[in-house]
């Protein structure tokens, strides 16, 4: 199963790596989104720094989604996901493995420049640790959670409407404590209590999201 879910991650990297365009979108998506709004509403510090934490957690939900619909769009194209269904490796380990490295291209990265995006709200340095903690735990979550919809709606006409209507829902518990978790820390309070939260829904989505994605490839393939 390990070598299975290794060849999985290096064969989409691989992929990904020769599409750098598909995997730009989303970062650029998160850059230009969490760069207008301090041009939108205006230079007052006080006001910028409320609102960071809220703005970037929000641009980083909506970069993830961008790709959710091509994270098993070309392997049912091509018929690779036929060939995985019949395979002798658990699918849920290869659903694992191909949300593990969508999650290496498309949210990773948001959690590594997020702190220069503060920088545009004058947040305080103290605070970066926990913005980027607090993207680190959910970003994956976004991921699982929303290749369960991708999994749900594969092959179907207007599928992409149709997958935020799923999962945006979904998203709105990790959002609130993200964003809270920063909140907290600004205002002088302890953020972990959030984070905790957030940990502990990634353990769960880690543990049940890929057999539910399994399931529902299996359903969409029928």
């Amino acid at each position: 199963m390990l070598d299975a879910a290794r060849t999985i991650v290096t064969r989409d990297l691989r992929l990904a790596l020769r599409r750098p365009s598909d995997v730009a979108t989303a970062l650029l998506f998160f850059v230009i989104v969490a760069s207008l709004f301090p041009l939108g509403i205006g230079a007052e510090p006080n006001l910028l720094r409320a609102v960071a934490p809220g703005v970037i957690w929000v641009a980083a939900l909506l970069s993830s989604m961008l790709s959710l619909g091509r994270l098993f769009a070309a392997d049912h194209a091509d018929g690779t996901l036929e060939q995985m269904l019949l395979g002798v490796s658990p699918l849920g380990v290869i659903a694992a493995a191909k949300v593990f490295t969508h999650w290496l291209v498309s949210g990773l990265p948001l959690v590594v420049i997020a702190p220069l995006i503060a920088l545009q709200y004058d947040l305080p340095q103290s605070l970066y640790g926990t913005l980027a903690l607090s993207l680190l735990l959910g970003t994956p979550v976004l991921s699982l959670i929303g290749a369960i919809g991708a999994a749900l709606t594969l092959g179907l006409r207007g599928g992409g409407v149709l997958l935020s209507l799923l999962v945006l829902p979904l998203y709105v518990p990790v959002l609130i404590m993200g964003a809270g978790s920063v909140d907290m820390a600004a205002a002088g309070l302890s953020p972990q209590g959030q984070l905790q939260l957030l940990a502990a829904l990634l353990v769960l989505a880690a543990a049940f999201a890929p057999w539910a994605i399994a399931a529902a490839l299996r359903i969409s393939s029928e």
